[in-house]
């Protein structure tokens, strides 16, 4: 396995080498993918923050954005520690935008024209929203604002990313990969069960009618786990009282659970692992047998030495992050 990482400096490429592991870190949302490296300060070699770079593997590009940040240590000095970001990036610029009838892929690349964004593959999310007015917000909020009144009204999750400098947007049902984590694959975890957080064993809705003057109050429980685990209870006020009792039951459904948090090291890399991304994920647990698909929530890749591993936090059913 081998790794290249090249600069670009006005018009001119440079392949740098490096002194430890290059690494790459991607999140399902909300952040720009960011790659970290200590190159070597040799002849001739220069660069500014601003300049494109390109991280390849076995002469496959991996990664593509730009230098944000450069460091050296006095003890060091010819060591210089880049941070690179992806385009979404740009994503935390803040702006106002006012529109209407558009789908949440349109919202993408309305921004991406604003804002000079390369795109790539877009999948139609096909919901229309019909009006929208977003003041003061990330574009970050905007999108993610577009793509949670998809998921409300279609049940569908998508996923938007750089594949290698351009933005790209995707189903969940397009992240699976045919690949399975087990007790061979996996190096190490850690895993916790709890019902210190996000678990509740009663849920209580409150009414206020202003017609009757009176409080009206839906509640949800289950009084098996209240004697496992006592009163958990989650409370709301309600604007209306027409689903609310659905409402409570539905909540009960949802909290009524232990949530539990996976965190896998060590796992073999695998350059097509991204935030979203879905695994096949098969490991005993101690108190379960896990056996299914789970979604990976943050990976970092590690290149080092001829060798790729990754970490990653995992989402799905009750595994929370």
């Amino acid at each position: 396995m081998t790794f290249e990482l090249l600069i670009q400096h006005k018009g001119t490429i440079m392949l740098p080498p490096t002194v430890e592991g290059v690494t790459i870190e991607w999140e399902r949302k909300g952040q720009p993918g960011k790659l970290v490296a200590d190159i070597v300060k040799t002849p001739g070699l220069s660069f500014q923050e601003g300049d494109p770079c390109r991280f390849s593997v076995d002469g496959t590009p991996v990664f593509y954005g730009f230098v944000f940040d450069k460091a050296r240590k006095g003890s060091t000095p010819n060591v210089i520690t880049i941070t690179v970001y992806d385009q979404l990036y740009y994503l935390k610029n803040k702006d106002t935008y006012v529109y209407a009838n558009k789908t949440a892929t349109a919202v993408i690349k309305m921004i991406a024209d604003d804002f000079q964004l390369k795109t790539g593959s877009m999948e139609d999310t096909g919901h229309v929203i019909e009006s929208r007015v977003e003041d003061n917000k990330t574009m970050w909020d905007i999108i993610q604002t577009a793509l949670d009144e998809t998921l409300k009204a279609t049940g569908q999750m998508y996923v938007l990313f750089d594949d290698v400098g351009k933005l790209t947007l995707k189903s969940l049902s397009s992240m699976k990969l045919g690949m399975v984590i087990d007790d061979e694959t996996a190096g190490e975890y850690d895993y916790k069960s709890a019902i210190s957080s996000q678990t509740y064993d009663k849920i209580k809705l409150l009414y206020e009618n202003k017609d009757t003057g009176k409080r009206e109050i839906y509640i949800a429980q289950d009084s098996s786990n209240i004697n496992q685990w006592g009163v958990l209870q989650y409370f709301e006020k309600v604007d209306n009282a027409t689903n609310a009792k659905a409402m409570a039951d539905a909540l009960l459904n949802l909290y009524n659970t232990k949530t539990r948090t996976l965190r896998l090291q060590n796992v073999l890399g695998d350059i097509r692992v991204r935030g979203g991304t879905l695994l096949v994920v098969t490991l005993g647990l101690g108190d379960i047998n896990l056996s299914n698909y789970l979604m990976v929530e943050q990976v970092k890749h590690t290149f080092n030495n001829e060798q790729h591993l990754m970490e990653m936090k995992m989402r799905g059913g009750t595994f929370v992050t």
